[in-house]
């Protein structure tokens, strides 16, 4: 089912975001986090493809499988990084032919050791590129990436706005956030949106914070900020696991809460492959839902 059409009907989505592992034991250690949310029975499943395109067969695979033998909805990433135009419509006809009827176009990340963005000969340069590339060619719904305190790369949030509206206007059906962890950041960007006239559904990415160095590196990667009393909070007991995961539970929770109350179209879990943070916080905000 496409994700466009359950908006539509009025319903708000959960989901949930994974990625390929590089090996063996960590599909295992995938499936078994997929099994364990299955009964919190998400919209959908969404799944990265990996650095530099690295992992865009298993991207593939993965999807078709969370969608025929685990019997989730699916969406595919897919990313302009080392393709062709005819390479990635060989992928979207496999995508296609696969049943899978969600996909989230993506300029990508430089490859590992490059510094900066370089398109391929014969590829696109920008999402908004790949998206007018999909759309008059497949029936899928599609969705883009946004960035509620700016892309990293953007000259400034005018630009950025600019360049989501050109995403939109060449076929993206929805939208998702990167994670942020100040909702007020999100309702400032959801104004601008509607006034810029985007007039598409917007889903908030959550991602539960596992360690004071993991969510550092995540912030920095792409650009959202950390409130200045939730980073003393984990600061804090940073040696103590547990305690900076409860501490982000908790946070996650009154997000999620707040989001919800305000109207926010959907939720979606960046879940790092896990299931423990992301059970709990559903339990939470079932009743919202």
């Amino acid at each position: 089912m496409k994700i466009i059409d359950i908006l539509s009907s009025g319903k708000r989505t959960v989901s949930f975001e994974f990625f390929p592992p590089k090996d063996d034991a960590g599909f295992d250690d995938l499936y078994s986090a997929i099994e364990a949310l299955r009964p919190l029975e998400p919209d959908y499943v969404s799944v990265t493809y990996g650095a530099g395109g690295s992992t865009r067969r298993k991207t593939v695979d993965l999807v078709k499988r969370i969608k025929h033998e685990i019997g989730l909805e699916s969406m595919a990433h897919l990313t302009c990084v080392g393709s062709t135009s005819d390479e990635i419509a060989e992928i979207l006809d496999d995508l296609r032919d696969g049943g899978v009827e969600n996909v989230l176009p993506l300029r990508g990340d430089a490859p590992r050791g490059e510094t900066e963005f370089k398109p391929t000969s014969g590829g696109f340069r920008y999402a908004s590129e790949l998206v007018g590339f999909i759309r008059p060619r497949y029936d899928f719904c599609l969705a883009a990436a946004c960035y509620p305190e700016k892309h990293p790369e953007a000259a400034s949030a005018e630009t950025d706005l600019e360049a989501l509206k050109r995403k939109v206007d060449a076929g993206a059906d929805l939208l998702i956030t990167q994670l942020f962890f100040d909702n007020e950041d999100f309702f400032r960007f959801r104004d601008r949106v509607v006034a810029a006239g985007i007039d598409v559904p917007i889903l908030a990415g959550i991602m539960p914070i596992r360690s004071v160095k993991q969510v550092k590196r995540f912030t920095g990667m792409c650009g959202a900020g950390i409130p200045s009393e939730l980073l003393a909070k984990i600061e804090a007991v940073e040696d103590d696991l547990s305690a900076v995961q409860q501490i982000g539970m908790y946070h996650s929770s009154r997000q999620c809460e707040d989001l919800l109350k305000q109207g926010v179209a959907g939720l979606h879990f960046y879940t790092l492959n896990r299931s423990t943070a992301t059970r709990a916080i559903f339990q939470e905000i079932r009743g919202l839902l």
